[in-house]
């Protein structure tokens, strides 16, 4: 250890800076005037001329082109077939008590409609539900009937 290398325990405690030569003083770092010198200030960003030629989309909103239609339950014939008894009655408290038609909190009766995939060998009584033209000609082929 040479004598120029000797240092403090305790090094010397920096002055306290107030005022205008603290360094902290008057502007506080933020340079002089304007949105910039203010508290809570926000630039629009560089690219706002570019985002603003954009198009945008105007008109119904987010999901505006959505249906607020209830959609109906869709069943295929097989499944009835397989599993339902000649001669019984389907409507849609039938089909949910069956699990062929999940029911929905809060709607009792909800929209099925029937459709032609597969084939009738049974006789059914079809109630309360709308059908389409080749499960109704499937159905009538086989003996059953189809009520509105």
């Amino acid at each position: 250890m040479q004598l120029h290398e000797l240092k403090r325990k305790t090094p010397n405690r920096k002055p306290k800076l107030v005022g205008r030569g603290g360094g902290r003083g008057k502007t506080s770092g933020r340079g002089t005037k304007g949105q910039k010198a203010r508290a809570g200030h926000r630039i629009m960003p560089a690219i706002r001329e570019q985002l603003k030629k954009l198009p945008k989309l105007r008109g119904r909103g987010i999901g505006g082109l959505i249906s607020i239609q209830a959609k109906p339950h869709v069943v295929n014939i097989a499944s009835i077939e397989k599993a339902f008894s000649s001669g019984a009655t389907i409507n849609a408290k039938t089909l949910i008590e069956q699990g062929l038609v999940r029911a929905r909190k809060g709607i009792k009766n909800p929209v099925v409609k029937i459709l032609g995939d597969g084939e009738v060998t049974k006789k059914f009584t079809i109630s309360g539900c709308s059908i389409s033209g080749s499960a109704k000609a499937k159905i009538e082929a086989a003996g059953g009937t189809v009520a509105k």
